[in-house]
């Protein structure tokens, strides 16, 4: 049993705490919003009057929170008060050049911390039922450390490289994620007007040269794949102002590093012009309806 200090328990980092509880883990928690705090403590997390005091007695200490600038000022604040040795892991989805900000701060402590950066994939459905992907980033020691901890998170734990490399492995991910969902909803659209049934294409290209996670996992009209939010009203799943704060990041990332990502651009715009049509709540493949013109 280990004792883990996590911070940020929202839509995503709330279930992940409760997974660690449930395979026998001391989960002391902070958040800044009472509810969550609540909803973790129903979980059998404790609950910490600050930062600070959530991590004095961690071994594990897991940051799950919006942005960059969040990370850093949360780290900020509790890398004098960590114990020697223990190691610090954020799964937040941030850009590249603060997750390795991070790493240096906790290099800089000169108290044997470890640290990773490990974002995930997987949605809010992906945490509640420990099947999230991490893709960590930091040193092999720090990685064999945190992957029997992760693996109580999620289905698979992949170190993809030194500090940064998951982030970037993040970003990179959910660039073509949200390239795909666009090209599979333009198709469906194009069968409609074409007189092809949402069914028919499907059966062809789930199977053929066409076939992608947005596809066969999350179809963007009713029908063909139950589980997919499609068939919910297009509530997320995995927001819309999600998918934009990601493709975002991609093209921050291929600014400063000069890649040329133009599908990349094209997204982010599409789902820029998505959310300000009021759609950010919803889940990221309703942009299908946005394809066929309707705005409201």
């Amino acid at each position: 049993m280990t004792n883990i200090a996590f911070i940020g328990l929202g839509n995503m980092g709330g279930p992940m705490a409760a997974n660690l509880v449930k395979a026998g883990h001391t989960v002391t928690g902070f958040d800044l919003s009472p509810a969550s705090c609540d909803q973790a403590r129903n979980d059998g997390a404790s609950i910490a009057a600050s930062t600070v005091d959530a991590v004095k007695d961690a071994d594990i200490v897991v940051t799950m929170l919006p942005a960059g600038k969040h990370v850093l000022s949360v780290w900020a604040d509790i890398l004098p008060s960590v114990k020697d040795g223990a190691l610090l892991i954020d799964c937040s989805t941030v850009d590249v050049e603060s997750a390795r900000k991070a790493h240096v701060m906790a290099r800089e402590q000169e108290r044997d911390l470890a640290s990773l950066d490990a974002p995930v994939s997987g949605g809010v459905g992906g945490a509640k039922g420990a099947t999230l992907t991490f893709m960590a980033g930091g040193a092999r020691q720090a990685f064999d450390r945190a992957e029997p901890i992760l693996s109580k998170m999620g289905k698979k734990v992949v170190h993809c490289g030194e500090a940064g490399a998951g982030q970037a492995a993040k970003i990179c991910n959910n660039m073509i994620l949200g390239i795909s969902m666009i090209g599979v909803a333009e198709a469906f659209v194009l069968a409609e007007k074409l007189g092809l049934s949402h069914q028919a294409l499907f059966d062809v290209a789930s199977t053929s040269s066409g076939q992608c996670w947005s596809l066969t996992t999350y179809c963007p009209v009713p029908g063909p794949v139950p589980a997919s939010p499609a068939n919910n009203g297009y509530k997320p799943g995995f927001a819309a102002a999600l998918m934009l704060k990601d493709l975002k990041l991609a093209q921050e990332a291929a600014l400063t590093s000069g890649a040329s990502t133009p599908l990349g651009a094209e997204a982010a715009q599409l789902y820029a012009l998505f959310n300000n049509a009021g759609h950010e709540g919803d889940d990221f493949s309703g942009i299908i309806n946005f394809i066929r013109g309707q705005r409201a």
